[in-house]
């Protein structure tokens, strides 16, 4: 999975590759801009700060780089020219906090000095060698170091130049790289939020919403801080120890290659962290979701939760799963804890142990290994090495929590979606045919068995039978959330497996037994938005429906506010409502999934002659249990098991004498005015085990 979701992470960031190069060009710019202090440091201890201790000469040159000393012109030996003549040599050597001037020349300086009674002594090697020599005034000294501040000056301007490019630089990189990350993260939920709409209908019953929306919402949030604190840092991080060992090994080469042990560690400690990590993030991530989707059910079901007083067993379920979120999130702080900060300054002190072990044995001798302005700049980046390794593994909790994150909305991403074709068809004129239909929602366990009728235009279908018979999987298989194992639906005589299936429903209408309003005005839910819907359509498909009447008490009307589904509003209001948006959109084909089973009887007798009209020149599906509301039907389906046990008009099914007459003598309390033989009681006792 870390292969894949790296990949797709990779492919996410080069959407924004060209302000992410930008960034990385200013990153690297800032830290060769940082890192060259420690140089010019280097450059000024040597060459001005410790070089008076060079040899100087007389000189009868008067420049710059002369020093007046008892009458007499001094320059320093790296001052003069090939041509220009050397004089007496004098030595300028500190001893303690002063300094002493030697006339001619000292065979070492190194060693412990000692001044007394006009006698410089360096002992080395248990040997001392002595020279006269005289004590240097303050003004004295200045007069020596007194050619070196223009270069200091000129060093120190360069040092603020760099300074403030590394300043520019890092603003720079941190609004590139993250202004980058945030449009990443931009696309990236709009494409998963893009994808969820593609995603097939049976995909949502197998997913609480819970669990999708914590991957929209929680796992990006994650995905963004990948992006903008744990990249910004690791980028930063490499490159700036990339730039510090560099600086290292142009500095000195052996002090390099002992540094180079920090890589190995440091590569071995993320992997070690990742491979406990990864597992108890995935946990956690996934026990968030359960989560949310437990306080998404409790939510939807709290009137049920109430009623059957299921808190108590409700707050358990909850408990459990909150405690075992928190026992991981025990162990990854555990985990942190061991592979923190202090690991850190433990990787710190070993390698300035090194250094100074390796100075102590020998560098600091007689030999001379590296001059003091190496050892200081040296020390100086090598201090610089950690602050990055500092802010990486800082990080590294949220990469692996951000990885998992990342992981599961790449896994979402990853399930197929529907095919999302450009354009539309004509308005077709919805004659429907299911010719020999086998379908089941698992394999080898059919829910429709060889399903065969014919809707003409403008006739109207009902479909009867008990729970289970397979009378919303017809009407699924019409709007192809699913497609028939055997047997082939047409519409217009065309294959519905050969159109498109945003095609299909463009022309299709649904009025739920349970309408789902969106947030929103009440003429926003009947037009959701439809462009081609204009303000006076949706008032006429209000009037035609009988809503203005009984809407009329709203006192915003048609924008009265509609909030969380449509709770303020009554089950008669919201059903009228969602009768409407079918009739604003004008569908060739239109389903009534039990519309009017939560309308009293004054509101359905509204509606009833509305639908008259609404159904005019349209085919029409109805699924109804009250079997007084399909009287007019055209042709009624009779199901039982899956399979179309009657077919015919009400009066046709009635003069039958089947299941559908039995069907409605027991709604209509027939049965118990009229005797029946025990052939029809046990025919009628089927029929009831089956409701």
């Amino acid at each position: 999975m870390h292969t894949h979701t790296g990949r797709s992470l990779l492919n996410y960031a080069l959407t924004a590759k060209k302000t992410f190069i930008l960034a990385l060009i200013m990153l690297a710019i800032g830290v060769a801009a940082d890192l060259a202090g420690p140089f010019l440091a280097r450059t000024m201890i040597d060459q001005h700060v410790l070089a008076i201790e060079k040899s100087f000469y007389q000189t009868t040159t008067n420049d710059e780089y002369a020093v007046n000393y008892h009458n007499q012109l001094y320059k320093r030996e790296d001052r003069f020219s090939p041509t220009e003549k050397r004089g007496e040599e004098v030595r300028i050597l500190q001893v303690n906090r002063g300094f002493v001037l030697v006339h001619g020349a000292v065979v070492s300086k190194e060693g412990q000095r000692s001044y007394a009674d006009g006698v410089l002594s360096i002992m080395r090697n248990g040997q001392t060698l002595s020279y006269p020599a005289v004590t240097l005034s303050a003004a004295e000294i200045y007069s020596f170091y007194k050619p070196e501040f223009p270069d200091v000056l000129q060093l120190l301007a360069w040092y603020l130049g760099f300074l403030a490019i590394a300043i520019v630089m890092e603003f720079g990189k941190t609004y590139w790289l993250q202004s980058s990350a945030n449009r990443v993260i931009q696309k990236l939920r709009h494409d998963v939020y893009a994808h969820i709409q593609r995603l097939p209908v049976h995909f949502f019953d197998n997913l609480p919403a819970g669990k999708v929306v914590s991957r929209v919402t929680n796992d990006t949030e994650a995905v963004k801080d990948l992006f903008i604190a744990v990249l910004s840092n690791f980028f930063t991080g490499i490159i700036n120890i990339i730039g510090v060992y560099v600086a290292l090994f142009l500095l000195d080469l052996r002090l390099g290659l002992i540094c180079l042990f920090v890589v190995p560690i440091l590569i071995l400690w993320v992997i070690f962290y990742r491979k406990f990590a990864t597992r108890y993030n995935t946990i956690i991530r996934s026990r968030l979701s359960e989560i949310n989707a437990i306080i998404n059910e409790s939510i939807q079901g709290m009137s049920i939760i109430r009623i059957f007083r299921r808190q108590q067993q409700t707050k358990e379920e909850f408990e459990a799963l909150n405690d075992d979120y928190m026992t991981y999130q025990d162990k990854m702080l555990n985990l942190n804890s061991f592979t923190s900060y202090n690991l850190v300054n433990v990787l710190r002190s070993v390698t300035f142990a090194i250094i100074l072990w390796y100075f102590g044995s020998s560098a600091l001798g007689a030999e001379s290994i590296v001059s003091l302005g190496v050892l200081y700049a040296f020390v100086d980046i090598l201090g610089r090495l950690f602050q990055p390794i500092t802010g990486m593994v800082n990080q590294l909790a949220a990469l692996d929590s951000s990885m998992v994150s990342a992981g599961r909305v790449f896994e979402l991403m990853s399930e197929t979606g529907e095919a999302v074709t450009d354009g539309s068809m004509p308005r077709y004129k919805g004659n429907v045919e299911f010719k020999d239909v086998t379908f089941g929602y698992k394999e080898n366990n059919p829910v429709l068995k060889h399903i065969t009728f014919e809707a003409k235009q403008g006739q109207t279908v009902a479909l009867v039978g008990h729970t289970g018979s397979g009378k919303s999987s017809i009407i699924n298989l019409l709007f192809r959330f699913y497609d028939p194992q055997k047997g082939t639906i047409t519409i217009d005589g065309k294959p519905v497996t050969e159109l498109p299936k945003q095609w299909i429903r463009q022309h299709m209408g649904i009025v739920l037994q349970d309408p789902y309003l969106f947030t929103g005005t009440i003429a926003s839910n009947v037009s959701l938005g439809d462009a081609r819907i204009s303000r006076e359509t949706v008032e006429k498909a209000l009037r035609d429906v009988g809503a203005e009447r009984v809407l009329a008490h709203l006192p915003g009307g048609l924008d009265e506010p509609v909030v969380e589904k449509g709770s303020t509003l009554s089950a008669g209001e919201r059903q009228l409502i969602s009768f409407a948006r079918a009739l604003a959109f004008d569908p060739a084909i239109l389903i009534l999934d039990e519309a009017t089973a939560n309308i009293d009887t004054e509101t359905e007798a509204l509606i009833q002659s509305a639908l008259e009209v609404l159904k005019k020149g349209r085919t029409t599906f109805i699924i109804a249990h009250r079997l007084s509301t399909i009287r007019s039907a055209d042709q009624i389906l009779v199901l039982h098991r899956g399979e179309i046990v009657e077919q015919g008009s009400h009066d046709e099914l009635l003069a039958l004498g089947g299941r559908y007459h039995q069907m409605y003598q027991l709604q209509q309390g027939a049965s118990s005015l009229v005797p029946a033989a025990p052939q029809e009681v046990n025919q009628l006792e089927s029929v009831i085990k089956g409701i």
